[in-house]
This record gives structure tokens, C-alpha cells and sequence, in this order.
């Protein structure tokens, strides 16, 4: 079983396109493969608008601990307030309170109370899911506004759905990773066979993309490059090519700007299964039919 997950150094390039694109090849192309699907941008998850899941489970995801304050309990020493570094600890007339959006689960009042009067509760950062796709399943997240722990939770969708893919036979988990370069990336990272970076011409997504290769070059996972809309500015696509040469990635291919891509998302499909025939869709197809074969030869 190999997993393939998709990145881009910035939002923006076309990457949940790409992702979901593969997942439509892998069913409908050939040579087929049985995939699970993971989408690990558990900050704004938004594969689940191309590929239509029905939940079938969802989980709590418990990502940290917040603290709570028994008012009984409580002699308003005001030591509480003293030592919060946030500003969670707030005095109300006569006693204080601990306001749970601002409370970084420090742990300093629970340690420092004299009374006893706080005590440190788990707390909900936000839900995973299983569902079924017209692609496969798939295995997404919500984390709740103002929550940590986003590499926690990418940690647990991928290995849901790695588990998902061993104990039922399927070939590949296919991964549509986070923007950036930060903690959910590497967990999105780890442990993956290949990974296909999406970019755009332009300074600003070349720099993401040398950081996004770094990152991947760091955690030794094999990485290829893709260029978006490269007909849009040839000369940045060239510079994107003439970098990855440098760093020794290969660009496995590149997309024209496209239309139909706007238009299949509107439709909330994938551009391969919107019109196979679009520029955009045949330039994903060849580059699908690569990296399909290179996983199944590395089975």
C-alpha cells in the first residue's frame, strides 16, 4: 500500500483540483487503483465539495486541556489571574472566571491555586470523519475555530485511513495535504511514498515551492513538481523548471490555465470527470497514467 499526498507551498494553485482529479483517475482510468482518500487540510477541509461523501462515523478529536475553576471552591486570592500569560483568567464581581477561547491549557493556575479550586479538563478541539465517496472512501476533519493541536489531527485522519486501506486490500491512500509548510504539513508528510507538489508561475508560489521541497527533502520523501496554468506566464514556468533542475526534482508535467476548471468546481466535480476532453484534464491524465504506474510498480 503506497500513499500519495498532494501539497502546495501557498493556497491557491489548484491542489484540492489536482487531488481530486487523481481520485477520479484512479477509479475511472486505467490502470485502475483502489484508493482511500484523506484530506488533511483539517483547517479548511474543502476535498468533501468535489467528491460528495455521505458520513458514515464521526469522532470527537480531544486535542488538549482547557481549565476550569470551581467558583465553591475558589477563595478570589486572584493568584489565578496573576500567572495567566493570556488573559483567560477575568475577576466578575466577587470571583473570576476562566474564559475557554483564550485559555492555552498552560496549566499555570491549576499548579499555582492555593485552594485547589482548578482543575484541567480534556477538551474537544474538533471532529474527524469516515465517509463514502463516489471515489473511495474518505477520511476528513473539522478543527474548531481557535483550536491547536492541527498536526494532531492530521496525524490521526492519515492514520485512520491508512488502517482503512491495509485491513481492506486497497492499493493507495491518495492525500490532499495543507498549504505551507508548517505543523500539519509534516504530518501530513510522514510516512508518504511520493509526494506531488502543485505551483503556479510567479515569485511568490516559486519561493513557496523551494520552501514546500525543502521541507520534503528534510523528511527524505521522494518529490515531484507540477506547474498550473503555466501558459498563463512562460517565463515564470520556466524559472520554476530551471529551480527544480538545481534542487534535482523532477517536473512531471504541466497544466494549461482552463476554464472548464472554474466551471467543473462550480458543478462540484472534478475537471477530469466534468470534460475529459478539456486541455486541463488531458494534461492531468498523462500525468496521472505516471505516477499511477510508478505506484503500482512499487507495490
Amino acid at each position: 500500500m503506497k500513499q500519495l499526498v498532494v501539497l502546495s507551498g501557498k493556497g491557491g494553485t489548484g491542489k484540492t483540483s489536482v487531488a481530486a482529479a487523481f481520485a477520479h483517475l484512479a477509479v475511472d482510468d486505467s490502470p485502475g487503483l483502489r484508493c482511500v482518500l484523506a484530506d488533511a487540510d483539517v483547517d479548511a477541509a474543502n476535498l468533501e465539495l468535489v467528491v460528495h461523501p455521505v458520513k458514515m462515523e464521526s469522532h470527537a478529536f480531544m486535542g488538549g486541556q482547557v481549565a476550569f475553576l470551581d467558583e465553591s471552591l475558589c477563595t478570589q486570592c486572584g493568584i489565578c489571574q496573576q500567572v495567566c500569560r493570556f488573559g483567560a483568567v477575568s475577576q466578575e464581581g466577587t470571583g473570576y472566571r476562566v474564559d475557554e477561547m483564550a485559555c492555552e491549557g498552560c496549566a499555570s493556575c491549576f499548579y499555582q491555586c492555593p485552594a485547589d479550586a482548578i482543575r484541567m479538563d480534556p477538551q474537544r478541539a474538533g471532529t474527524w470523519y469516515r465517509s463514502d465517496s463516489r471515489y473511495g472512501p474518505l477520511f476528513h476533519a473539522e478543527l474548531f475555530p481557535a483550536q491547536e493541536n492541527s498536526g494532531k489531527l492530521v496525524t490521526m485522519v492519515k492514520q485512520q485511513a491508512r488502517l482503512k486501506a491495509l485491513d481492506d486490500g486497497y492499493q493507495a491512500v491518495i492525500v490532499d495535504g495543507p498549504p505551507g509548510i508548517g505543523c500539519p504539513v509534516i504530518s501530513a508528510v510522514s510516512g508518504a511514498d511520493l509526494a506531488v507538489i502543485v505551483t503556479e508561475p510567479g515569485q511568490a508560489a516559486m519561493h513557496d515551492m523551494q520552501r514546500m521541497l525543502e521541507t520534503t527533502l528534510h523528511f527524505r520523501v521522494p518529490s515531484v513538481v507540477l506547474i498550473n496554468k503555466a501558459d498563463i506566464f512562460p517565463e515564470g514556468a520556466q524559472q520554476i523548471a530551471a529551480a527544480c533542475t538545481e534542487m534535482h526534482i523532477e517536473v512531471l508535467g504541466s497544466i494549461p490555465f482552463d476554464e472548464t476548471v472554474t466551471q467543473a468546481m462550480l458543478r462540484g466535480e472534478p475537471v477530469t470527470a466534468y470534460d475529459r476532453r478539456s486541455p486541463a484534464s488531458q494534461a492531468i491524465l498523462r500525468i496521472w497514467e505516471v505516477i499511477a504506474y510508478r505506484l503500482i510498480e512499487e507495490q
